[in-house]
């Protein structure tokens, strides 16, 4: 890989990202959002507002946005998805079932130990996909927050990223049965754990 690429928060940029990272989030997310909406531009515009810029961390290649990772805590997550939002963009009755699909997911406070950050919305745009951005993006977050864990989840679907966080240190260690898995485009969630103690050791 000899792209140069930049790593940095969402709250450091010199201007409003919201967009650029929504698109990114979209086209990772596609194959899991197109039940909402198989416009992408409209799925950006729908989560244009959900991010949180102090947990959010971006990769860029020549001053484009290419890949985003969310790294939340205990008292702050990366997501936040507002009703009146999804219902704008996708409906009232598309933008309601989007919005209890997903504020489950994303809204709910985490019972994690305050060493404990959680990874999550990771995802790269497809053009770039293949070139381990992802994995710098995750090794960059790793090196460069104070957590000990670190503990992230993937559906049993997505067998490359599973690969390759098990090959950075991740371990799994729980799996959890998905409800509407037809509708969502999986079966589980792999919880998997990584920790600056085992590699040490």
């Amino acid at each position: 890989m000899n792209e140069y690429i930049i790593f940095r928060r969402m709250a450091d940029h010199d201007h409003d990202v919201r967009s650029d990272v929504a698109k990114v989030f979209a086209d990772a997310y596609y194959k899991e959002l197109q039940f909402f909406s198989k416009d992408k531009g409209k799925l950006k515009n729908a989560f244009r507002h959900a991010f949180c810029p102090e947990a959010i961390f971006t990769a860029e290649i020549s001053g484009e946005i290419v890949s985003i990772l969310g790294c939340s805590n205990n008292k702050t997550r990366a997501m936040h998805i507002d009703e009146n939002e999804m219902k704008k963009h996708f409906g009232f009755i598309t933008g309601y079932l989007a919005y209890n699909l997903l504020q489950k997911e994303f809204n709910t406070v985490l019972t994690l130990p305050d060493n404990t950050g959680y990874i999550e919305c990771a995802g790269t745009i497809e053009r770039v996909r293949g070139r381990g951005i992802g994995s710098a993006l995750l090794n960059y977050v790793i090196q460069n927050q104070p957590y000990q864990e670190f503990i992230l989840e993937v559906t049993d679907t997505n067998h490359v990223a599973y690969g390759i966080y098990k090959k950075m240190g991740f371990i799994e260690f729980k799996r959890k049965s998905e409800n509407f898995s037809k509708i969502k485009g999986f079966n589980q969630r792999i919880y998997m754990r990584w920790s600056r103690q085992s590699v040490r050791v």
